[in-house]
Formats: C-alpha cells, structure tokens, sequence
C-alpha cells in the first residue's frame, strides 16, 4: 500500500480507537480527582463525599466519573449520614469543565441505602434541600437535569405514629429537561409488600419554591387500586393542594393495609370508588363536590377527611336514588360468624369485639330515596352513623316501609372493664306497618293481616353473640287494631271446643277479624316474659302467657280462648269458659294443642294439635334462621 493511502487510514483508525477509549470507562487512583468532586458537592449543596477506592471516568459522550462504596454525609464527612452503600455515577457539563469547573448535569445511586429523617428535630436533610431549592429558583443558575435511583433502600419514619419504615426496591426518576421549565417525577418501591409504580409531571419548581402556586398531574398505581389527580399546589405555608381527583379500588382491606392505616367499618368495604374536587392542607383534606361508589350503590355529597397522627376521621353528608344494602346483611352475617354457628342453637361463639370496625373515626349523614335489605324495600330514608374508638352509634331518623314509619337507634360500646366485651343498647318504633304485607316480602304466608305498631328498649353485653343474646334486658311491645288471622276461625274453633276444622278449603276460607291485639315482653337475660297478650275480636277474646327464649330459640305459652256476646266489652258473669292451648317448641317447629282445663293432656279426645308444624309461618332457613327469600339476597 504506498504511503498516500497509508497515513489516511491510520489516521482513521486512531480516531475510532480514540473515540473507543474515550467512551469507555478507565479506573483511576487519584485522590486529587475524588477530593475536587467532593468539593463541588460540598459546596453547592452541603453533602460530603467519601468513597472506596478509586474512580471510574469516561469521555464520552459526556464526561463521567463512577464512585464505589459511597458515603454521603450532611454537612461534613462526621455529620448525619445521608446515603450508604452501592455506586454513584455522575456525568458532567462539558462547558463548565472546559472552564475548570465541576458542575453536575446528572447524578445517578444504584444500590444505596438512604436515610430519611428519622423525628421532627432531624434536620439532616434541610441544608442540601435548601441549597437544591436556591438553585432551581434562581435565575441562570445551573442545577442537575437528571436525579435517579435504581434498587434503592429508603428508610425513614411514618410521620403519623413515628414507626420506622423502610421501602426497597426503589426506582426514581427526577428530571429537568433543558427545553422546558417543567419537572418530571417516575418511580416504582416495594412497600409492606406491595409493588408500587407512581408519576408526577407538569411541577414548576421555580414557581413552587417562590411560593408561588404549581400546576401538577399525578398518579399511583398498586395491585388493588389506582389513584389519578391533577390540579395545583404550593409550599408558602406548608404542602396545599387543590383540583380534581380519583381514586378506585378492587379490595379496600388491600389498600388500607398497603398505606398502613384503617377507617372506620373497614371489614363491610371492600369495592370502593371515588372522584370528584379537594382541597388539602396539612393533614386535613376536604371533599366539596364528590360522588362515591360502595360495591353497586351510587352516592353523592361532601365530607372532609383529617389525617391525625393515631387515627383518621372522616366526616360526610351522602344522599342517593338507590341503595341495596344486602351486601352489608351478608358481611354482618360473616363477620359475626352467624353463618357458621358453633353450638345447635345457632348463636355463634365468635368474638364481637369492636376493634376491628373502629380502626377510624366516622361522621356520616345518609338519605337515600329508597334502600333495599334483602326483599324489604324501604323508602324516604334519613339516617346517621357515628363512629368513635371504642364505639358505633347509629340512627334511623325515620324511614317508609309498606304504608307504615319506622325509626330507631342503636349503640355498640366497648365495655371499661373487659375490653373484649361490648355493650348494645337499642330502641325503636314504628307504626302504621302494613304486616300482612311485609311476610308476602319476606317469603312467608301472610298469616295475619293489619296495621301494627310497636317498640322495643333493649340492653345487653357480651364477648360474643351467643353471650350477647344471653344478657338481653328490656321491653318490646306491638300492638294491632281492626285486622285479620287468616288461615283459621278462632269463633269455629270455640264452638268445635277447641279442634280446628281439618282440610285445605276450611284453613283457606278461614278467617278471624279482630278489633284489637296486642302482645308486651319483658325480657331478662335473654328471657321474654309474655306479660300482656291479648285478642279481642267481635265474639271472643284471647289472651297469651308464658316465655320466649332468646338463647335457646324456643317457646312456651299457654293461650285462652273466651266466647263473648256481640259488642260486650267484659266476660259475662258465667259465662262458659272456651278451650286453653298449649304453644310449645322452637321457633321453627312451634306445635300449638289443647289441653283441658284440669291440667291434663286432651290430645287423645281433641285430635293433637290444631295447626301443623310451623303453621305460624316462623322462617326456617338453616343456622340463622332468615327467611329464605330475604337470605337470597345476601351474596
């Protein structure tokens, strides 16, 4: 090859050799290269540098140096640690080394260990956030355009209790693009066991750190939820936020325990959707216009969330068209273990502490326009909820069911002496029910037929629902005027001396109109004693003794039928006495016979009993007992 062609392509070959080199990294010993990096950080922004060994440099594309075994330190080489462990690469600005400065364009941790403040007096990070902040703010100053970590540990504290936490796996991505005055935010973290991934983008820092308001976009996403916000926000006093945002969830149970925190009632949510307009500041957070999504039901309102340092409460005034409430039937029905009953009577032996239910406080107002438990459909609804430590509290204002008004209120309070028992007190009313109406609803024969009234006070404690139901104390009354039994003809079974007419047709055409009855229960320890039953229809009148067993789901009555003359308000003097009844068994197998008057049997003579098991149409559905239409209901 003569020598014209020669030294062009060596002189080709150096180039690409050159330009090889200059891009891969070269591993230098100088302690005077480690110390000018370490003087630059310590200089712009407060951060001593310490590594292991020497460094990795390369040329190109843009000039990088490579530490191992960092340390980086607030202040001076013995101040607060700041990050440990892993690599740091940053990468220069060409201009600013040409002039015989260091200035970092991009810095990069891989495999580092950073230490978040660990209380309210660590300040640790103050100096270097202070001086990063000076120099985003001021103008035609130089700041990094990247900040990354990859495989990162961050260990800090939980600001609301204190507790040290850690997150690992952490990716990040701080950058600042040249061509645009915006900061953009991505990253990824493993925490309580849950993989994260988060963005923030469209942050003006300049702005954000003049005090001045920022507009941002952010969002989160974990196994179990999503959230999306954008709006605005400042630092003049403190992080404030304010704009639209969602947030939505397939198991809220998943994402209370992702964030490390409860509300209140938490084992009865588990769907749950949220969108509409905030506004933050501090720990408080307030909802003007939202529209919130349980499972299937549909509300709207405006609440207000405050995020203190033991619990959160939440406050919130919610109406909606429509609310099917047989989700919470059935996860009241699982939570208390009645659908899993460890004794024959059904009553479960499971705990029914509060503590799982009022890891929050709660404020709520609810109106709906109807409200559907199971197959009942009740309408006009008003009601309350209040939520404490140690205690649930609600109320029905009022609500229309079948013609008729009900309310009534409810408290659970954990007992001060046993922390594991709790304490109910309840009461109610309602009037002007349309009964026969209400078992058509529930599945049953509507063996009676009328508008009912009634109340009931009642009180108890205990560690479980077995318990609870054996510590019953109170009252109960409902009383009828001018219905109907149907089914049987109390006047034909007098004048039969106490045998009721046997076929099909006679229990279809049966029926006894009455002016009034009425029943009134004292209970203690779960025992009702019947102490005023009574029916009075045109030619008779009836009345009922005896108890009613909470515990052992059972009856035992005695019941007296007495003829009367037509528009007679007492018993005539002499006049015949009618047949007595005995009304014995559970509640889902009662068997009502007649007995004589001298105390002995009168089976034999009078056929047994005159109406078949269950004839009074109590439900009988399993362990709980429910009506089978309205149990349908309950997923």
């Amino acid at each position: 090859m003569s020598l014209r062609r020669l030294l062009p392509a060596l002189c080709v070959g150096t180039l690409a050799i050159a330009l090889i080199g200059a891009c891969l990294p070269w591993s230098v010993a100088s302690v005077r290269l480690t110390r000018a990096v370490g003087k630059s950080l310590a200089a712009n922004y407060g951060i001593a540098m310490r590594t292991e060994g020497g460094a990795g440099i390369a040329l190109l594309p843009l000039p990088r140096l490579d530490f191992e075994g960092v340390r980086l330190n607030a202040g001076t080489v013995d101040g607060p640690l700041l990050a440990e462990g892993g690599s740091l690469t940053l990468k220069l600005g060409i201009r600013a080394l040409l002039a015989g400065r260091i200035e970092i364009d991009t810095l990069s941790l891989e495999r580092t260990t950073i230490t978040l403040p660990v209380d309210d007096a660590d300040r640790r990070w103050v100096e270097p956030v202070r001086r990063l902040r000076a120099r985003l703010t001021e103008a035609g100053g130089s700041r990094p355009r990247r900040i990354s970590l990859t495989d990162a540990i961050l260990v800090g504290r939980d600001p609301r209790d204190g507790s040290a936490q850690t997150a690992s796996d952490v990716d990040l991505i701080l950058s600042w693009p040249f061509w645009s005055s915006q900061t953009n935010i991505t990253g990824s973290f493993l925490w309580n066991e849950t993989p994260t991934r988060f963005s923030l983008s469209g942050l003006q820092l300049d702005q954000l750190f003049s005090g001045r308001e920022s507009p941002f976009s952010a969002t989160a996403t974990w196994p179990a939820g999503h959230l999306a916000a954008e709006g605005s926000g400042a630092l003049a006093e403190g992080l404030s936020l304010r704009g639209q945002g969602s947030l939505q969830t397939r198991s809220l149970r998943e994402t209370l325990a992702w964030a490390g925190t409860d509300v209140a009632l938490s084992p009865f949510l588990q769907t749950f959707a949220i969108d509409g307009t905030f506004e933050s500041s501090g720990r408080n957070l307030l909802l003007p216009s939202m529209r919130l999504q349980l499972g299937d039901n549909r509300l709207e309102g405006a609440g207000s969330v405050s995020f203190g340092e033991n619990r959160p409460a939440l406050q919130a005034t919610l109406a909606a068209e429509n609310l099917n409430l047989a989700p919470v039937l059935a996860t009241l029905i699982q939570v208390f273990g009645l659908d899993d009953p460890s004794d024959a009577n059904g009553w479960s032996r499971q705990s029914i502490a509060l503590r799982p239910f009022t890891g929050g406080d709660l404020d709520l107002r609810l109106s709906a326009g109807s409200a559907r438990l199971g197959p009942v459909v009740m309408e006009d609804i008003a009601s309350s909820l209040l939520v404490r430590e140690g205690s649930v509290e609600a109320s029905l204002g009022r609500a229309s069911v079948r013609g008729g008004t009900i309310k009534g209120r409810f408290g659970l309070t954990t007992s001060v002496s046993d922390r594991g028992e709790t304490e109910l007190r309840a009461q109610g009313a309602f009037d002007r029910l349309d009964l026969g109406a209400l078992l058509v609803d529930l599945g049953q024969e509507s063996w009676i037929v009328g508008n009912a009234q009634g109340q009931f006070m009642l009180e108890g404690a205990g560690r479980t629902a077995a318990g609870l139901i054996g510590h019953i104390n109170g009252r109960s009354s409902l009383a009828m005027e001018g219905g109907t039994l149907a089914g049987l003809d109390l006047a034909d079974v007098v004048h039969r001396n106490g045998i009721a007419a046997s076929g099909a047709l006679a229990r279809r055409n049966g029926r006894t109109p009455f002016e009034r009855a009425g029943v009134t229960l004292r209970f203690v320890d779960g025992i009702g004693e019947i102490t005023d039953g009574t029916l009075k229809a045109n030619s008779l009148t009836a009345s009922l003794r005896g108890t009613l067993s909470l515990p052992d789901r059972s009856l035992i009555a005695k019941a007296e039928l007495m003829p009367r003359a037509a528009n007679d308000n007492a018993l005539r003097p002499g006049a015949p006495q009618g047949p007595l009844f005995d009304i014995e068994g559970p509640w889902d197998a009662v068997a009502v016979r007649a007995i004589s008057r001298d105390g002995g049997s009168d089976l034999d003579s009078r056929g047994g009993s005159i109406l078949a098991p269950n004839a009074l149409r109590v439900p009988t559905t399993g362990n709980f007992d429910l009506p089978t239409r309205a149990r349908a209901y309950a997923p």
